[in-house]
């Protein structure tokens, strides 16, 4: 349609525009998206998409999968020593996993960005004394934290939970204080505060804009860090218990079955490599589409 104005009009792309159209060009970051919507996908909908009862025993004993000669269709991933249904464990284990590490990332994420927020924005003896009680506590492992809280409180589903969230919430509170902390001793804060702009105004429009990079950084590495943990505390027999399908404690228990069905140790294993690859794809992919959407 024509029009009577002589000057040409341009849309300039919001940062968000520029980063999604960078993070759609990356074929890789895109891929582990999709992987994750599916991943996503079966955590919601697990109980309906099983076909047969994860606790149930079907009558078949370690029987193979269906791409083996000896393996039926009915039983895709096979049965395990007990004569459970590999295929629906391995589903609704993905919420036991996969789901509860989102949660856990989520929840240690709201604490720890809040509290980091909070000290970044401080100064003096109260901002140095927390950076000196986090680098303490960072110096120890998180799977550590974890083992040490879950050997105070005992083994179970929710105490690792909560021991992977307390364990979790330093690494927010770390990294969030020290981009915030570099980022208010910028001269552009400096200018912006002697034209009268409050904290909020300035935490709202320009920190945490330039800190997006860290926060997506710290929360897919988050919920990476608590799926190996969640599954390397049930691989130890300190998380879920028997017979919840968990893929860390199929994992171990089914160790002493590898040479006689490999597949019972194989494919918990492959579940778990498969969630961590897909989130630290997409956390990659994010970081380097807001980098190229910021220059």
């Amino acid at each position: 349609m024509l029009s009577n104005n002589i000057y040409q009009e341009t849309k300039i792309p919001t940062q968000l525009e520029r980063a999604w159209q960078n993070f759609r060009n990356n074929s890789l970051a895109m891929f582990g998206l999709w992987c994750l919507v599916l991943l996503t996908l079966i955590t919601l909908l697990a109980p309906w998409l099983t076909p047969y009862d994860s606790f149930s025993q079907v009558g078949e004993l370690l029987m193979p999968p269906s791409w083996d000669t000896a393996g039926k269709v009915e039983y895709f991933f096979g049965t395990d020593d007990l004569g459970r249904d590999m295929l629906s464990r391995l589903l609704l284990g993905s919420r036991l996993t996969f789901g509860y590490a989102v949660l856990v990332a989520l929840a240690s994420a709201a604490i720890g960005i809040l509290i980091g927020v909070l000290a970044g924005m401080t100064r003096g003896l109260k901002s140095s004394f927390l950076n000196h009680v986090l680098d303490t506590v960072l110096s120890i492992p998180s799977l550590l934290l974890a083992i040490i809280v879950v050997a105070y409180m005992g083994p179970g589903e929710t105490n690792i939970l909560l021991a992977i969230w307390l364990a979790l919430i330093p690494r927010f509170i770390r990294a969030v204080y020290t981009a915030v902390h570099n980022e208010v001793e910028k001269d552009y804060i400096m200018a912006a505060r002697l034209d009268g702009a409050n904290d909020f105004y300035l935490l709202y429009n320009s920190i945490l804009p330039n800190i997006l990079t860290v926060l997506t950084n710290e929360f897919t590495r988050a919920i990476s860090i608590a799926i190996l943990d969640i599954a390397a505390l049930g691989f130890l027999g300190l998380g879920a218990q028997a017979p919840m399908p968990e893929w860390g404690a199929m994992l171990g228990d089914s160790i002493e079955l590898i040479y006689l069905a490999p597949w019972t140790v194989t494919l918990p294993g492959l579940a778990i490599t498969f969630s961590v690859l897909v989130v630290n794809l997409v956390g990659e992919g994010l970081r380097q589409a807001i980098n190229a959407g910021i220059d």
